[in-house]
């Protein structure tokens, strides 16, 4: 009896083992098998994940290489402004091409008279005569030219002018004119670069208040005071100023640098002109020689 209920109680034991094993060994596969179903829901949604928060990236904008007009300028006075302002800016851009038309002709003029200068000293006094040392120049030389008249003189002072107008005056009135004339002709567009120094810082004046009256006119109608709105027109207008300003010191400049050039130019002319009359009362050329004479400045 006792053998059996041992043997009932062993079977009872051996029952609960075997069932916690399998019970534990059930309960270990699907602990393995769980991660296993979650990583692959994680690789699923992965990516759908990634390729909702990776947006593709709109391409750049594409670099303008234009660029932006000035709305403030030169072309904007000549665009907006009327028949006034335009009037005003083909004066002054006239004025200008006049001033630099100027300087650079009379400048080519002196250079030529004062080569024929040192073409006289060294052919003119060569010859025995004034008449022929007048033939050794250049036809269009105002040397040539004075001792032309000056020979002219000479032959024509007759007899019935002895009684009104004795040989040395009549040949040092005939000098003198031929030498005025050679200064004037000099001279010659002078007064133009004299009158644009003067007057077209005025007129470039004038355009400013008249741009000026009608930016501020706009303005009024507009209603609108800001800078933007002011400083645009105001700095139009006074553009008028700065190229009336730009046509001046040219004109003076080259004025005062003319003016002081033709000086020095005539003081020879003049001396050749008094050597001229010496001979022309002489009646010949001394040595073949021109008289001492006080030496000149040197033109620049």
């Amino acid at each position: 009896m006792e053998k059996a209920s041992l043997l009932k109680k062993v079977a009872k034991a051996s029952a609960m083992v075997a069932l916690c094993s399998a019970s534990f060994v059930s309960t270990y596969s699907m602990a393995e098998e769980k991660p296993a179903a979650s990583q692959v829901v994680t690789e699923q949604k992965a990516p759908a994940m990634v390729s909702s928060s990776v947006q593709p990236t709109p391409p750049a904008a594409a670099a303008t290489s234009e660029k932006v007009e000035n709305p403030y300028g030169l072309g904007a006075v000549w665009r907006e402004g009327d028949f006034v302002a335009r009037g005003t800016l083909i004066i002054m851009l006239l004025m200008s091409a006049g001033t630099w038309y100027i300087i650079v002709t009379k400048f080519l003029e002196q250079q030529q008279v004062k080569k024929q200068g040192q073409l006289a000293r060294q052919k003119f006094w060569s010859a025995s005569t004034i008449e022929q040392g007048a033939k050794t120049l250049d036809q269009k030389s105002a040397y040539r030219f004075i001792a032309e008249k000056a020979h002219s003189s000479t032959q024509n002072h007759g007899s019935h002018m002895l009684d009104k107008i004795d040989f040395n005056t009549w040949v040092t009135m005939t000098i003198q004119r031929a030498v005025e004339k050679v200064q004037s002709r000099l001279a010659g567009g002078l007064a133009f670069l004299a009158t644009v120094g003067s007057t077209s810082p005025f007129i470039g004046l004038f355009g400013t208040v008249w741009g000026i009256y009608h930016a501020l006119t706009a303005i009024g109608v507009s209603g609108q005071a800001s800078i933007d709105k002011v400083a645009g027109p105001v700095g139009e207008a006074l553009i008028m100023t700065a190229i009336g300003l730009a046509v001046a010191v040219p004109a003076v400049l080259g004025y005062n640098w003319l003016i002081r050039r033709n000086k020095a130019i005539l003081e020879e002319v003049r001396s050749f002109g008094a050597d001229v009359h010496a001979v022309a009362l002489s009646g010949n050329m001394v040595s073949g020689e021109a008289p001492a004479q006080p030496k000149s400045k040197t033109v620049e």
